[in-house]
């Protein structure tokens, strides 16, 4: 009998992919292989029957690649699987980034029992006035499976798409809408209204967002960040508004809402909305491998 260990909860769906003989539970003992999301296995134990590591998501910078090497153990990743997940986030931070709605969510908190309500409502509302996201431009750095599908989305609501992805694949390019403006990185910080990341944490991008990086940047444009904490320098941070979700290591904890981390982009009215864009097929596709970065494999 197969033993699957949890490390991270996963949606039951996965459980129903399992034929009978298997064990996939939170609690296993030795197991054959592991399941997770974003628990830090560098420190974990790796037992001598672990025969594969499945991450549910495309970043694997939590999992020790080359002990997993020496070991002959097999790593998976999953690109691609939760992107309508992300960018349904990334629309929902977008709308954050461009009103004031947290801060007049805990506003409106702080009117309970307030007589003639309407009348505060009324008065006080102005606080806390934003702008449309329409015609604004959206700058997006790594053009993979969650990329492409923000891009579409974004221009779909009518904001100007930048483009930034010296790895483009042909699957990806294929599937963007044909109105968004490659551009190289320089160009799309000094033009973006709001800025969004897709791209793994390794050496080259850590802290990738940094002093020099947020100077060239438009004053009052948002950054969204829900790849890895650690791209982003928060010691710099300061200059941009932020929303980031995403941070997975204890050392780097996400950046909260709050009046300095969510604010109106620099520009107080927008400009017309673009021309409409050339529609492009679902994405992913449905035989979109979710499967498909083998780092190592058993040899006999």
């Amino acid at each position: 009998m197969a033993k699957i260990l949890k490390l991270n909860e996963i949606s039951e769906v996965a459980e129903k992919e399992f034929p009978a003989g298997y064990t996939f539970a939170a609690d296993v003992k030795n197991p054959d292989g592991i399941m997770l999301r974003s628990f830090n296995m560098h420190d974990y134990p790796l037992n001598d029957e672990l025969l594969a590591v499945a991450r549910a998501g495309a970043g694997t910078n939590n999992i020790p690649i080359p002990d997993c090497t020496a070991k002959g153990i097999v790593v998976f990743n999953t690109p691609g699987a939760n992107a309508n997940a992300v960018k349904e986030l990334v629309l929902c931070e977008l709308l954050l980034g461009g009103r004031k709605i947290v801060d007049a969510i805990d506003w409106v908190k702080t009117l309970k029992g307030t007589e003639g309500i309407s009348k505060a409502v009324e008065k006080g509302k102005s606080k806390f006035v934003g702008h449309e996201i329409t015609g604004k431009t959206l700058g997006v750095i790594g053009l993979g499976a969650i990329g492409v599908m923000v891009a579409n989305a974004a221009a779909d609501l009518g904001m100007k798409v930048l483009g930034y992805d010296p790895y483009l694949s042909v699957q990806g390019a294929l599937h963007l809408y044909t109105t968004t403006e490659m551009s190289d990185l320089d160009s799309l910080l000094k033009k973006a209204d709001f800025i969004t990341v897709h791209v793994p944490l390794t050496p080259s991008t850590e802290k990738m967002f940094n002093a020099e990086t947020f100077a060239k940047m438009k004053e009052g444009s948002v950054l969204i960040n829900n790849s890895r904490g650690e791209l982003v320098d928060e010691l710099f941070s300061k200059p941009c508004a932020a929303v980031n979700w995403s941070a997975i290591s204890p050392t780097s904890p996400p950046i909260n809402s709050s009046e300095n981390t969510i604010s109106s982009a620099c520009r107080t009215s927008a400009p017309p909305p673009p021309k409409r864009r050339t529609t492009a097929p679902p994405w992913p596709p449905k035989n979109w491998s979710t499967t498909s970065k083998t780092v190592t494999s058993r040899t006999a």
